[in-house]
């Protein structure tokens, strides 16, 4: 009798490291919002304004429309990648005590852009790409994001992968998901910014 208590215990104790169905609804209709709303800020743009770049502010270079997009195309794919990486490692021992309030707080964060982060090199726009290429590309990129959302029943929280940014630190894969539409959305406010800027 005590094992069996000591063992519902245990089990009480011990957080299910898969999706709840409030956490995939809620994931997968971020994921389809951003897009909707990246495509309706980029879709209908002139060539013009698609590629309109404001000159520096401060010493900071800002961004072309085309620019952004393609910094949130290139980010789909490695942010992605980070979800695959962490369910390809082991299953961390710590996920709970490691990630447990971070949904949150990435919640809060990545949408502000009163804190600026620079992009690391690999996501970087190189304005190489037409722009049928970045959107193109961004749209196939997106369905394969929402269809593993929809579909996996993976144990995410159990798996993670370090955030290159220490003030995120680890993250799981629940988490990693996540970041895919809350970026998206952080970049959305970014090219309609552009749109603010004198002489576009």
């Amino acid at each position: 009798l005590c094992t069996g208590a000591m063992v519902t215990t245990g089990l009480a104790q011990t957080a299910d490291p898969r999706m709840t169905s409030e956490e995939r609804a809620h994931v997968i209709q971020l994921l389809k919002d951003s897009q909707e709303e990246f495509l309706a800020s980029t879709e209908k743009l002139t060539d013009e304004q698609w590629n309109f770049k404001s000159p520096p502010i401060d010493g900071r270079e800002r961004w072309s429309i085309a620019q952004v997009a393609e910094h949130i195309m290139l980010s789909e794919a490695a942010i992605f990648g980070r979800v695959e990486a962490a369910l390809a490692a082991p299953v961390n021992p710590n996920w709970e005590t490691k990630t447990g309030k971070k949904t949150a707080f990435l919640e809060r964060i990545l949408p502000d852009r009163s804190t600026k982060a620079t992009a690391p090199e690999a996501i970087t726009p190189k304005s190489n790409l037409t722009r049928a290429e970045i959107m193109s590309r961004y749209k196939e990129l997106r369905a394969k994001t929402l269809k593993f959302a929809e579909t996996t029943d993976a144990a995410l929280k159990e798996h993670t992968q370090d955030n290159p940014f220490p003030a995120i630190g680890t993250l799981n894969g629940y988490q990693w998901l996540i970041y895919v539409p809350l970026h998206n959305i952080r970049h959305n406010l970014q090219l309609n910014e552009v749109k603010t800027y004198e002489g576009y």
